[in-house]
């Protein structure tokens, strides 16, 4: 649950706050040339290329889906969704 922001939500000596410190303007940077991209592909690049899927098992799930054999339960596609935001719960910085 999201506290909403009033006085007493921000309470001394909490260790969540760090202290501001004021820094001197940092000088502009000079470039002579722009920066050239590299020649060989990352591994970013690589994988956005084409999407991680095999197009066999995907035909073979929709093949079952339209032929009723795939069997689709709403609470085992509830339980998982259920499960993933509790998942995603755990690794929230609280």
């Amino acid at each position: 649950m999201v506290e909403s922001v009033r006085p007493t939500t921000i309470k001394a000596n909490d260790l969540r706050i760090g202290a501001v410190t004021r820094v001197a303007a940092a000088a502009p940077a000079v470039t002579s040339a722009p920066a050239q991209a590299p020649a060989a592909p990352t591994l970013a690049r690589m994988m956005a290329a084409s999407a991680p899927v095999e197009a066999s098992r995907v035909a073979l799930i929709k093949q079952a889906v339209e032929s009723g054999r795939y069997p689709l339960s709403p609470a085992s596609v509830a339980d998982a969704l259920i499960a993933a935001k509790y998942e995603w719960m755990s690794h929230d910085a609280s």
